[in-house]
């Protein structure tokens, strides 16, 4: 495997990652405000203050956490395939 497949392997992933904890987290909000989730929280009108800050906090959280967390798998997954990790990732050896 080379850095192509890497490369498209790990977008892939921290994409899909983030689609999926995006919708969970709109999901959350609806269930425990009982409102649906501001669709633009920078919108004066779409939400007030601290439901846009904290919207913005869950979702920054949560996106950027799955995204490590599926970027990581890739990285066994590419290791296990090809027997080391991508060059990109491997550590300088003294």
């Amino acid at each position: 495997m080379g850095p192509l497949v890497w490369k498209v392997l790990s977008t892939a992933s921290a994409v899909l990652a983030a689609a999926v904890a995006q919708k969970i987290v709109s999901k959350g909000w609806a269930f425990a405000t009982g409102k649906p989730a501001p669709e633009d929280p920078s919108h004066p009108e779409d939400s007030s203050w601290q439901e846009a800050v904290l919207f913005a906090a869950l979702t920054g959280l949560a996106v950027n956490a799955a995204r490590v967390a599926a970027t990581r798998k890739a990285a066994l997954y590419y290791a296990k395939s090809a027997g080391h990790l991508p060059a990109s990732l491997a550590k300088p050896t003294d």
